[in-house]
């Protein structure tokens, strides 16, 4: 049941399934008009977006390869076109991809930044440009723990990650004040393809609150955002304080 009216747009990319398919479902549950982005999950994102329809909300699909250059801005473009100028954007697409520093690949390390640094980028740029000037905006960017609580595995996805995470603060600063830019940093939230469930459930129990984060609490604080207009430039952790914790993967030697 829609709780508000829908009268803000959110774009949120990655929005087929996982993470991104439950900050969908809960932007939209408060009020917001969702635009469901994928890239090649079509089938996801029409499942995350009939969620939607079914409980009264109001969403739309867009689909578009965010390695790809030029597609960002014509995903706003899109989006706008089709539903209004956006005001709250979720940089949640993401790819998790192994490589290690002795192993570097350079086309695996192209491909995570096209994805977590560069997209996220001209997205907000886009988003700057389609606003209205008496409009404000949020850019949430769905970033990792790890970023605060290094490790050596995942060489390229924790060096875009690392990026984006200065982006973040580099682009508070240049769109204040009409567009906001904050972060979260999740922690083990749900089982990887490379994980046993075993492992899984060993990682969580590491942490220091021995605990995962509810699918609900990323759209809740993506909400706290949306609400507290002094925050910019700031990331949350959902991670159960996995950033604080020395038992990391690395240590443990189990698969993420």
């Amino acid at each position: 049941m829609v709780t508000e009216d829908t009268s803000t747009i959110a774009l949120v990319t990655g929005a087929g399934k996982r993470i991104g398919r439950a900050i969908a479902l809960d932007l939209a549950v408060h009020g917001f008009k969702v635009a469901v982005h994928a890239n090649t999950s079509k089938h996801d994102a029409e499942e995350t977006a009939s969620m939607i329809r079914d409980a009264g909300g109001k969403a739309e699909v867009f689909l578009g390869d965010l390695t790809k250059a030029d597609v960002p801005a014509k995903l706003m473009a899109a989006v706008t076109e089709s539903l209004g100028a956006p005001r709250l954007v979720i940089n949640n697409a993401s790819i998790f991809e192994a490589d290690f520093a002795d192993e570097f690949d350079g086309e695996l390390f192209d491909r995570h930044m096209a994805v977590h640094v560069k997209a996220p980028a001209l997205l907000a740029a886009s988003m700057a440009k389609a606003l209205a000037k008496d409009v404000d905006g949020l850019v949430v960017n769905m970033i990792d723990q790890r970023v605060k609580r290094l490790t050596p595995n995942f060489f390229s996805y924790t060096l875009s990650k690392s990026a984006l995470w200065t982006a973040t603060r580099t682009m508070a600063m240049a769109y204040a004040p009409k567009i906001r830019v904050n972060a979260i940093g999740p922690g083990p939230t749900l089982k990887s393809s490379r994980q046993s469930d075993a492992e899984f459930a060993r990682q969580v129990e590491k942490v220091p609150l021995e605990r995962s984060p509810e699918l609900g609490e990323f759209g809740a604080t993506i909400r706290y955002f949306w609400a507290n207009k002094s925050i910019t430039g700031q990331m949350i952790a959902l991670d159960g304080g996995q950033h604080l914790a020395w038992e990391t993967p690395d240590v443990l030697d189990i698969e993420e």
